[in-house]
């Protein structure tokens, strides 16, 4: 495997690799759960959202970084971070892995470079968040295994 920064070049086969990873997410189990109009309100752009947050996922001058993982010449996963040096804090922003590499060591090896990238640049604390839906399990027991905190956190929505 293979990881590098990521190369403005890598934007579409990225986006591709988020809609395979997420879109199950949001088509199959979150649309159902919350109904048409708060789908539609909260999220019924996910495509088009992933999109524009792809195209600024490494900004350096701006503390934003990203990396991506290649395997036999294909796009394995990504990873984004993000650094506030000021507070001395890092996050991981957002790990895809696509589905044909999941449990082959991508995910932990982007999140270790991450994680790695941000203690070398002053941060002595890192956060992740994830879901706490079904769909999300294989997320926090990743970031439980490298030794992540989980901290329950509810979110509400309705539509009116």
């Amino acid at each position: 495997m293979d990881i590098r920064p990521l190369d403005p070049e890598d934007l579409p086969v990225l986006l591709d690799l988020t809609t395979a990873v997420f879109g199950p997410f949001y088509e199959d189990f979150f649309r159902p759960l919350v109904g048409e109009a708060v789908f539609v309100n909260r999220h019924g752009n996910w495509k088009d959202d992933y999109r524009r947050h792809l195209a600024g996922l490494h900004a350096p001058d701006k503390g934003k970084f990203a990396a991506v993982a290649r395997t036999d010449g294909q796009m394995a996963g990504f990873v984004g971070w993000v650094i506030q040096k000021a507070e001395r804090h890092g996050e991981i922003d957002i790990l895809a892995v696509a589905p044909s590499y999941r449990r082959l060591g991508v995910g932990r090896a982007l999140a270790e470079h991450s994680m790695a990238h941000m203690r070398a640049a002053g941060a002595d604390v890192i956060s992740i968040g994830t879901g706490g839906d079904d769909f999300h399990a294989p997320a926090r027991e990743l970031y439980e295994s490298l030794g992540f905190t989980p901290f329950p956190n509810v979110s509400y929505t309705k539509a009116v």
